[in-house]
This record gives structure tokens, sequence and C-alpha cells, in this order.
């Protein structure tokens, strides 16, 4: 469509990033009432789509890319929202209200929305950049796996037993690959979840057929000059595969905005409103460091589709007047095999941990306790602890009998 193409010399409202968060801002912005002009800037060269599904339904062939699209094509054009795709911001001037794009063309703006996301971190040893090796953050990224398992692929390493790390294996094993997986910690999941949880995956995988390997490391990537041949480990032994997934977190991709002056170290810090230190600059989603308060307003960035699609919202009552701080419980969600994990809540700082129901029925829930107060849920198949673990969160919890806490037959609700 032609209006993929034009870069316009200003829009009221510019949105820097096409993924969960940015199309939430203009969606939001458009039911909030605002009727100005709105351009949205993306790398990617398709239209907005959903990411979570690319590690899961996307790679294994479930889902076709219309199904993922967060809108159909159309939906951009009937609400007068500009689309300037395949386009990256390399410089912001905040005085002047301007960006500057790849093309070299200069757009102004009155006020600019980052919703820039992060960048894969990558593999710095010899050979992690040979065809062959790839990661799970776009479109473009799924379709070249997905290439090369058409191809013939059959042998995958991945490195990363973080969720994409295991999203992946789990989609690779279904496809018939013979997988192995490396995280360099003791356990799988080892930053985001407790021990019986990463217990329980590990073991999962393990039922699947998948090679998991714990406290690896890898010091290079072997290949035959056209393709990768195989991973060398850090204790010398060499693993033959055809692929490499690579799924070891992100960085936050705010290069231009600290570069115009915005403060920030892990990402870029914005405020109870999700603006950033730059005038008439906000920031949403993974790369916005903000004080959360589920986390006793320790200053954190969360990657999280929930995350970017509520400071979206935020931000859009915020350019139309309303200013509500950003309060929402933040909640995950991941899909491996058949199985089906919720979280609700932040487990940082968790001192203990409850088990309710028994990991080997493949349905059980743990629950983080601070100071005798549960923080957080982490529900295998338990929908319902899942829905009355967050209502609980959300009113404010209070010290809990651990005892009932444990016991799977006395519902959550009874113990607000």
């Amino acid at each position: 469509m032609e209006r993929h193409t034009i870069t316009p010399k200003h829009a009221d409202v510019v949105i820097v990033g096409t993924g969960h968060g940015g199309a939430q801002a203009a969606i939001a912005l458009r039911q909030q009432g605002h009727e100005e002009s709105i351009l949205m800037i993306g790398r990617d060269s398709a239209p907005p789509y959903e990411r979570p599904p690319l590690s899961k339904e996307y790679l294994a062939g479930d889902k076709g890319f219309e199904r993922i699209m967060i809108r159909p094509e159309k939906f951009w054009a009937d609400k007068n929202i500009d689309l300037k795709l395949g386009s990256a911001v390399t410089d912001i001037d905040w005085m002047a209200h301007t960006v500057t794009l790849s093309d070299g063309s200069t757009v102004g703006y009155r006020k600019l929305i980052w919703s820039g996301g992060g960048d894969p971190r990558r593999l710095s040893c010899p050979g992690a950049n040979q065809k062959g090796v790839f990661c799970v953050r776009d479109k473009r990224d799924a379709d070249a796996m997905m290439a090369a398992l058409e191809g013939g692929a059959k042998r995958a390493v991945v490195i990363g037993g973080g969720y994409i790390g295991l999203e992946a294996a789990a989609v690779l094993r279904k496809l018939g690959c013979e997988v192995t997986l490396l995280e360099m910690l003791d356990r799988v999941l080892a930053r985001v979840a407790g021990e019986a949880l990463s217990r329980f995956y590990e073991d999962e995988h393990r039922r699947q057929g998948v090679d998991v390997r714990l406290g690896t490391g890898v010091e290079a990537i072997l290949g035959d000059g056209a393709n990768v041949t195989g991973v060398k480990l850090d204790s010398g032994e060499e693993l033959p595969c055809d692929m490499v997934v690579v799924g070891i977190g992100i960085v936050p991709a705010v290069g231009p905005l600290i570069a115009a002056g915005a403060a920030g170290s892990n990402g870029v810090d914005v405020d109870f409103c999700c603006r950033t230190t730059l005038d008439d600059i906000f920031a949403i989603g993974d790369c916005a460091a903000h004080a959360n308060p589920y986390a006793d307003n320790a200053v954190i960035r969360l990657e999280s589709v929930q995350n970017a699609h509520d400071m979206a919202n935020t931000v859009a009552k915020a350019i139309m007047g309303d200013k509500p701080p950003y309060h929402a419980l933040p909640w995950f969600w991941s899909n491996q095999y058949d199985l089906k994990l919720q979280t609700a809540g932040l487990s940082l700082d968790f001192d203990e941990t409850v088990v309710r129901g028994d990991p080997d029925t493949r349905k059980f829930t743990v629950v983080y306790l601070k100071e005798g107060k549960p923080i957080a849920f982490d529900c295998v198949g338990t929908m319902k602890d899942y829905v009355q673990g967050r209502k609980m969160l959300e009113a404010g919890p209070e010290k809990v009998d651990r005892d009932l806490l444990s016991d799977p037959e006395v519902p959550i609700k009874e113990l607000l």
C-alpha cells in the first residue's frame, strides 16, 4: 500500500516501533479521541504483528502470518494511522522536535512515543555470525529458521535456558529435530523462577527428548564456510548440528534516545506516566526502565506484552490530558509442548516458595512469598489458581497460612 511508503514531514504523534507497545499506543490514542495525525515508524518491513507466537505457533506452522497480525492491514488506513515500515530512527533532536530516519528524511512531531523494544543479545564467541545461527526476535528470524528446517536441518543446539530458548526447543522437537539445550547456569529459568519450576521444565524437556545440559558454556560455533556444523563447548566437547538458536536475552534499543541526552543505564528511564527526561518524549515496553509498584518500586524493565500494552494505554491517556500513574499487575505466559504456564506478579527477592499440587501430575502452582506475603504465582495448568492469585496480588496481599496455601483443595480466594 502507498500509505506505507510515504513519509509525512510532520505528525502530531510519532511512534517509534511497530510491536505490541507501538501498535497499542496508536490504537489507544484513537480510542481516547485523538483526531490529529499519527505516524508509526518500524524497522520491520511487515505491518504490526504479535511477537510471542514467533517462537511457538508461527515457527511450528500452526498459525500463518495473517493470524498473528495485531490488526488487519486495512485497519491502520481506516484509522488514519500512517505506517513507515522498513525504516529506523537514527537521530533525535528533542529541542527541534524532529527525528531523522535511516533514509535521511526528517519528520517533525509534537509528541514522540519510543517503543523500540530490543535487539537480540549476540554470542561473542568465534563463529557466532555465520550462516545457520539464529535468534527469534522478529518475523525474518522465524522465517529464516523455517527455511533452514525445510532445507533439511535436523540437529539443533539451543543456547539459553530462558523462556525463548525453552519454547524454541519445544517447537523444534515437535518438528522432529534432535535438540540439545545449553544453559550456563545450574538450572533453566534461573533469573525468572524458583527451583521447583526450573526442575519441572528440565525434567519435562528431557522426557520430550531434549538433551538439557546445565552449567555449560560455548567456546565457538563451528562451520564449513557455508553453514554451521557444530558447537564447541567450554569443556572441549564438540556437538555436531545443522543449526544454532540463540536465546540469551535482549539489549534495549534506545541508542538515539540516550545519544539525545535521555537518562538511562539499563534501557531508558521513565516516570510514572512513562515520560523520559526529554520534553514531550515517552518510552514504553521492553526498553522502559520504571519504578514498578509490584517490585517494591525498584527500577526495572519488564519484557512482556502486558507491560507494553498497559504502558501504551498510560501514555495515550497522558497525551490526552489524563495522567493516571502506571500501576498494572505484571503477568506472563509460556506455551511448551502441551503445557501452559501462566505467571502473575514478580518473584523478585522472594524468600520462600510454596508448591500447591504435585509437579508429577503436570498441574501445580508455585507461590512466591516475601516476609510471609505472596508476591507472585507460577501456575502450570492451574487456571483457577492464576485467576484467584491475580486478584490476591491486586488486592494487596497480606500474610497467609502456609499450610492452607499449600493445599490445592483450598481455593486461593478463601485466603483473601
